[in-house]
């Protein structure tokens, strides 16, 4: 067999994402035989593109997915998209604005038209770029949140709440995003710090000289002032009790009245009232009947209530009017003042408070059984202190505003008679006949009457399709993806798929999102949508800021992939991710590639850049596979290398449970740390060079193998790629497809994922033991400066005479560039000796040997053994400990204290020797 000398990842991942599409091994069909395991996509918008927290969010899901098919079970992963209303008509608005078209100027058939054709050209990019990742998505079950089913079952849930009194629709103080020109829910408001001004300004007193002063940052809210509010106990204003006061430019009478709600010490102790801008205000003015003044249009510029400046953006009023009530002399003083002001989520704007009537859905209710089930674990969160966001958010919620005034959505069900009679129904022509209480004909009740059998008020008015009237706004996007734990499967084959068994999201949606699907899932199905929810933290980047577009600090996640591979990228954003902790990504060139340094990556260290670590190891990888390839078997051969083929079977097993365990908690970055350490360290670095045959200089090739040790080796080779697989899917499917014949149609995603086989700890035990002595030999060599080619004697005095000259010989011999390993019960002429464990170990050298630094050496050691004996036994002195602990656990330490007083014993005979 030809292979390449290099890992091609380019040709390689191509070749195989189609080999898997054409043979549909990512396809799910309901099968009773089989448990199911199955997760939903968090839908990405269709305005998007593949990021770094896509990639995170994806991997997971993927390496969740892959190992489930190759355990054998029935592995679901819906994908699709949301519709994303705010953000796509954003998209659509501006994409019309470059044509020269106005979204005012055309109907909203018109503009709904233009928007499929812009989510048709552009909506399915981010699905094809998780191709690219590996995604292995049940491709035709594709879904869109307002793609026909979907929207069914929005507006039958609507129905549904809106039935069980559920959902209402009243005046409410709102988040208005004047950019956007719709409402925002509450935790679509950003806060920001911002350096603005406070400008203290003074009202007359009617019918006297005298004024009050308020501060306020927001001057242009001025016009809409319906009155002033002092705290009663305030006895600086006493003689402001029932006085009116003239408010600035517009001369408008307001009430001076009387509140405990303001705070003395807060700016002057006097508030100016403003019911249509600030929801304290509005509050405020309903409490004391005040008149609401509505200055704003829905765009941010004044309206014709304001009087002045109308028609001009709210900002540049707020620097005029400034001007113009420092020239009438009512600005007492302005000073820099910090605040928070509320953005949008979505376009960035200044939210303004603004009154409206909008949807309400009551949250109270649908909480209790969504509380409950995550309090109780029936729904379990990893990590699991996410429980307390969750607890804080559901037990402060509000009613949901439900609906935003757009036109790219799901259209609220609700149509209006003339009368002003709300009828919600799934169609116009249903809204109708329940208008007309199911009545299509009324002739019988007029001939009735012009026979005075009843009065002629008494017969029922039949309404026409004309006298109804849909609601324009549409329902929040949240109020779609909420139910796609149920959406996405048809009726027959939901009770086998639902619950889910994963929900894969960012802690950042915990309320928009995971609360409300598990509200959802209650109220329809009486059922959990998924059984675990793993909160992947944020990507940032070393300043440790959100990556987002806006900041242009998100790497090109396909530039990356290019220059690491596919495999390379998954490794570098998976073995940064700890559950729920933010992940810093950098692309800055690692201080190191050891494992030992990978396995301790913190966050701190923003510079390791683990996609090169990831296609360091593909290439690792790779390079062992062409190793063993080459090797030539004889059949004639004994298998020498029965104490390491037993070692490497049991380190295999050990290391297949603990990712196993890892997994199942969902701690894929250590699993990841830890598979890489048994491929780059324990495979590669140990077991390969143990059993490698010598090389013929002479024949310019390797001597041959016995087919024990190839058979065995091969089969390895095969476990491990089976176990790495969910997480490096491609370079994993090259080299398993290219380490036997296999037939067309065989592909390793869906082989079986390995399982662990018994353990033998002793030996695993003697193996670290022989390990260590190797490292003291390699350390005495670079002391020395011994070159590498030099061949060593060893000599030891130990009782386990078999373990060193039998057992493990050939691997010390290999590893260690060692001759001669014998028995001594003396130390030789100038040798240079350690100890390991109980044993004592020589090498001689013809070199004169400095006593006084031997001895240094040794009084370290000693040093270093009793402070680790110290540690021992305060622990094992720790009743609590003894009593409470694992029974193996106590064992494990009483057996490190035994070592610990052997290696002590032996250091200090061998100090005494000196």
């Amino acid at each position: 067999m030809d292979i390449s000398s290099k890992y091609r990842p380019e040709s390689v991942e191509s070749k195989w994402y189609a080999y898997w599409l054409k043979h549909k091994f990512f396809a799910s069909k309901k099968d009773e035989s089989k448990e199911p395991f199955t997760i939903v996509i968090p839908p990405p918008n269709v305005t998007g593109v593949l990021h770094m927290g896509h990639i995170l969010n994806n991997t997971i899901q993927d390496i969740l997915i892959r190992k489930a098919r190759m355990e054998g079970k029935n592995a679901c992963w819906v994908p699709g998209t949301d519709h994303a209303s705010i953000a796509t008509e954003a998209k659509v608005v501006k994409m019309l604005r470059d044509k020269g078209i106005k979204k005012s100027d055309i109907k909203r058939e018109e503009f709904l038209k233009y928007a499929w054709e812009w989510k048709e050209k552009y909506g399915g990019i981010i699905l094809s770029q998780l191709q690219k990742l590996g995604a292995s998505c049940d491709w035709d079950r594709t879904a869109f949140t307002m793609d026909e089913k979907r929207s069914e079952a929005v507006i039958d849930m609507f129905i549904h709440l809106y039935e069980k009194g559920l959902i209402y629709r009243g005046l409410r103080m709102v988040n208005w995003d004047p950019e956007a020109k719709t409402v925002l829910s509450s935790e679509e408001v950003i806060y920001k710090e911002v350096q603005s001004k406070l400008y203290f300004v003074k009202y007359r007193v009617k019918d006297s000289n005298a004024f009050v002063t308020i501060a306020t940052t927001r001057p242009e809210t001025i016009l809409g002032d319906t009155a002033i509010c002092i705290n009663p106990k305030d006895e600086r204003y006493q003689h402001l009790h029932g006085k009116m006061a003239i408010v600035p430019m517009v001369n408008r009478e307001i009430p001076i009245i009387l509140d405990e709600y303001v705070d003395m010490e807060f700016g002057t102790g006097c508030l100016k009232i403003t019911p249509a801008h600030d929801e304290n205000d509005y509050n405020l003015g309903k409490k004391h009947n005040l008149e609401v003044i509505d200055i704003l249009n829905d765009d941010g510029t004044l309206s014709e209530a304001a009087q002045f400046f109308v028609g001009e953006d709210r900002f540049v009023v707020r620097k005029k009017i400034a001007k113009e009530l420092e020239e009438l002399g009512h600005i007492v003083k302005i000073e820099d003042y910090k605040n928070q002001v509320g953005t949008s989520e979505r376009t960035g704007a200044v939210i303004e408070p603004k009154l409206s009537e909008q949807w309400f859905l009551k949250m109270k209710e649908l909480c209790e059984p969504a509380l409950e089930n995550v309090l109780n674990d029936n729904i379990q969160f990893h990590p699991p202190s996410f429980k307390n966001m969750y607890k804080a958010w559901i037990e402060n919620i509000q009613d949901w505003n439900i609906s935003r005034q757009l036109w790219w959505g799901h259209q609220i069900p609700a149509y209006y008679l003339p009368n002003g009679e709300i009828i919600v129904a799934k169609s116009k022509e249903e809204a109708l006949k329940k208008a007309n209480h199911g009545l299509t004909d009324i002739s019988a009740w007029e001939l009735a009457a012009d026979r005075g059998n009843v009065s002629h008020d008494d017969v029922p008015k039949l309404y026409t399709e004309a006298d109804l009237r849909q609601d324009e706004d549409v329902l929040d996007t949240w109020a779609s993806s909420w139910l796609w734990p149920i959406s996405v499967f048809e009726k027959e084959e939901l009770d086998y798929y639902y619950p889910t068994s994963v929900l894969v999201t960012g802690f950042d949606i915990i309320f928009f999102w995971v609360m409300r699907m598990i509200i959802a899932g209650y109220e329809l199905k009486g059922e959990k949508p998924f059984k675990h929810v793993y909160f992947t933290g944020m990507v940032r980047d070393k300043l440790r800021r959100k990556m987002s577009k806006s900041l242009g600090n998100s790497p090109d996640v396909f530039k990356l992939m290019d220059k690491y591979s596919t495999d390379g990228m998954r490794y570098g954003i998976l073995a940064s991710s700890a559950a729920g902790n933010d992940i810093i990504f950098d692309t800055e060139v690692p201080k190191s590639q050891k494992p030992e340094d990978i396995a301790a990556f913190e966050l701190t260290e923003p510079d390791s850049k683990l996609c090169e670590t990831g296609r360091n190891f593909a290439n690792k990888i790779w390079n062992a596979f062409r190793l063993v390839k080459s090797w030539e078997v004889d059949r004639s051969l004994t298998n020498k290398n029965e104490a390491a083929i037993l070692w490497f079977r049991s380190k295999l097993s050990k290391t297949i449970a603990e990712v196993e365990k890892q997994c199942t908690q969902f701690r894929l970055s250590e699993a990841i740390t830890n598979l890489y350490k048994l491929i780059w360290d324990e495979f590669c670095g140990r077991y390969l060079e143990m059993i490698k045959p010598d090389y013929d200089q002479a024949a310019q090739k390797s001597l041959p193998m016995d087919t024990a040790t190839m058979a065995a080796t091969l089969g390895f080779f095969d476990k491990l790629m089976r176990l790495l697989h969910p997480f490096m899917p491609f370079i994993t499917e090259e080299v398993w497809q290219n380490l036997a014949e296999r037939k067309s149609g065989e592909s390793i995603c869906v082989s079986e994922y390995p399982k662990s086989l018994p353990i033998d700890e002793e030996l695993l035990k003697e193996a670290e033991v022989i390990f260590e002595i190797i490292q003291n030999i390699n350390n005495i060599r670079n002391e020395k400066q011994l070159k590498k080619s030099l061949e060593l004697e060893l000599y030891f005095n130990a009782e386990n005479k078999a373990l060193y000259q039998e057992k493990f010989a050939l691997s010390i011999q290999k590893l260690a560039k060692i001759g001669k390993i014998a028995f001594a019960d003396a130390k030789p002429e100038n040798a240079i000796s350690f100890i390991v464990k109980d044993a004592e170990f020589f090498i001689p050298l013809e070199l004169e040997i400095d006593t006084e630094a031997e001895k240094a050496k040794i009084l370290k050691d000693i040093e270093y053994q009793r402070g680790f004996l110290a540690s021992v036994d305060k622990k094992l002195s720790n009743e609590r400990f003894v009593d409470n602990a694992k029974p193996e656990v106590v064992e494990a330490e009483r057996k490190k204290k035994a070592d610990a007083e052997a290696t002590i014993k032996a250091l200090e005979e061998r100090l005494a020797s000196l």
